[in-house]
């Protein structure tokens, strides 16, 4: 699975870890992805989504659908694949 959010596009981003004898060794930095269950009134459902905090703090404010009509997204671009086999 890609460590990737599906909302805001946050991916793994790539450095050097410094030592203190300045030895550089590359390392990776991941975005601060959780599984949530979001509730999404407009539909009296809820959905479970891999997001960043960044996003989840978003959806909070405004609100899932809103958001991703920001976004220009669709809720079916965002759920899991096997979330697609049971039709939600």
């Amino acid at each position: 699975m890609a460590r990737t959010c599906k909302l805001t596009g946050k991916r793994p981003l790539t450095g050097n870890a410094i030592s203190h004898a300045h030895n550089k060794t590359k390392r990776r930095q991941l975005p601060n992805l959780q599984w949530k269950t979001v509730w999404v009134p407009e539909l009296e459902r809820s959905v479970r989504l891999r997001l960043s905090a960044r996003a989840l703090r978003t959806i909070d404010k405004k609100g899932l659908l809103s958001y991703l009509k920001d976004e220009g997204l669709r809720l079916r671009d965002v759920l899991p694949a096997r979330a697609h086999a049971r039709n939600l």
